[in-house]
C-alpha cells in the first residue's frame, strides 16, 4: 500500500533527501495535499516509473477503449462560467478538465507496459499515467521547463501551419510561457526562452496529435539541493495545467470542475543525487470504487470555441499503444 505524506511533511522529506544527495522518487498531487517520497533503494514494488521514452513492451494485447465522456451540456455549463470569469478579469487562461468514465480489458500494469510515452507512472492498480509533458529538469545548476499548450489533429490539412499561425493558440501559449518564466524567476535567475513554440508529434490511439511546446531555462544557486522542497512547492501546480494569474485561476478551477483532480495534473519525478527530471501527470487513468476514470481537458481563453474545446477533451481520451 502506497503511503502519502501531507504537504509540509512531504516537501520537508524531499529537502531532507536532496540535502544528503540521496536518490529518491517523488509524486505530488495537483493540490499538494498528498506527497509520496521514497528512496530509490527502498522503492515499493507497488510503484513503477519510466522516463525519456524507454522501450515499451509489446504484450500482444489490443488496446480496446470504451468512452463515456462528460456530456456536452455539463461541459458547456462550466465552460460558460469560465468565460464569465475571464470577462470579469479574474483569469485570462484557465485549464478546464473533467474525468470521463471508461472501460478497457487491459489492466493498469498492461497499459503501463505497452504505452508509448516519454513519462510513465504506475501506482499499484489504482493509477496509471502516460504523459507527453516534461515538468522541470535540473542539471548542472540549470533548471528547464517545457510547457505544452496547443493541440491539433495531425490529419487536418496543413495542421502544423494552422496551429502555429492561429492567433488564439499563439496568445494562449504565450500566456503560459510568461507564467512559467515568472515561476522560474521565483526560484532562479537569468531566465531565457531558447525555443518558443515548437511541435511535438503524439500518438493518441488511432489518431496523431500535434502538440505545441516551448523551452524555458534559468540558473539555480549551487545549493539548490538544500532548497529542493521549497523549489517544487513554489513551482506547483504547473502553469500549463492551471492558468494565469495562477492564484485566482486555481480558485476558479475549484469552483467549476465537478470532481477533485487528485494525482491528475500533479507531478512526479526522480532525483538521482546530482540532477532531477520530472513530468506533469496528464493523460492519466484512476480507479475509484471499481470504476475507471480518464482525465482530460484544455486551456480556455476569451477566444475559445465551445465545440472545439469539447472535441479536444474527447481527443485526449486515448491509450497510446
Amino acid at each position: 500500500m502506497v503511503e502519502f505524506l501531507d504537504r509540509v511533511s512531504g516537501f520537508e522529506r524531499i529537502t531532507e533527501y536532496a540535502s544528503t544527495k540521496e536518490p529518491f522518487l517523488f509524486i505530488i498531487s495537483y493540490d499538494k495535499t498528498e506527497i509520496f517520497v521514497q528512496k530509490l533503494s527502498e522503492l515499493s514494488g507497488d510503484i513503477a516509473y519510466s522516463f525519456d521514452c524507454e522501450a515499451r513492451v509489446d504484450l500482444g494485447k489490443k488496446a480496446n477503449l470504451v468512452k463515456y465522456p462528460v456530456d456536452f451540456k455539463t461541459y458547456s455549463n462550466s465552460f460558460k462560467q469560465v468565460i464569465e470569469e475571464i470577462k470579469r478579469g479574474n483569469t485570462y487562461l484557465l485549464n478546464l478538465t473533467f474525468r470521463s468514465e471508461i472501460e478497457t480489458s487491459l489492466s493498469f500494469s498492461e497499459i503501463f507496459a505497452q504505452a508509448k510515452a516519454p513519462y510513465k507512472l504506475l501506482i499499484d492498480n489504482e493509477f496509471v499515467c502516460f504523459s507527453p509533458e516534461c515538468f522541470i529538469k535540473i542539471e548542472d545548476n540549470t533548471i528547464s521547463t517545457y510547457p505544452m499548450k496547443g493541440t491539433i489533429d495531425a490529419s487536418i490539412p496543413n495542421a502544423k501551419e494552422k496551429i502555429l499561425n492561429d492567433l488564439k493558440e499563439t496568445a494562449e501559449h504565450t500566456m503560459i510561457v510568461d507564467l512559467m518564466r515568472n515561476d522560474l524567476n521565483m526560484v532562479a535567475v537569468k531566465t531565457t526562452v531558447p525555443k518558443f513554440r515548437y511541435i511535438d508529434n503524439i500518438k493518441a490511439g488511432d489518431k496523431e496529435l500535434l502538440q505545441v511546446s516551448s523551452e524555458i531555462k534559468a540558473q539555480l544557486s549551487d545549493n539548490w539541493h538544500k532548497n529542493l522542497g521549497k523549489i517544487l512547492d513554489k513551482l506547483t501546480p504547473a502553469g500549463s495545467i492551471s492558468g494565469t494569474p495562477k492564484m485566482s485561476t486555481l480558485k476558479i478551477i475549484d469552483s467549476v470542475e465537478l470532481s477533485s483532480r487528485g494525482l491528475y495534473c500533479g507531478v512526479f519525478g526522480v532525483y538521482d543525487g546530482k540532477s532531477l527530471k520530472s513530468a506533469v501527470m496528464i493523460r492519466a487513468i484512476s480507479k475509484e470504487k471499481d470504476k475507471l476514470y480518464y482525465h482530460s481537458g484544455g486551456g480556455i481563453t476569451l477566444d475559445s470555441d465551445l465545440e472545439m474545446e469539447y472535441q479536444e477533451l474527447l481527443d485526449k481520451i486515448y491509450l497510446p499503444i
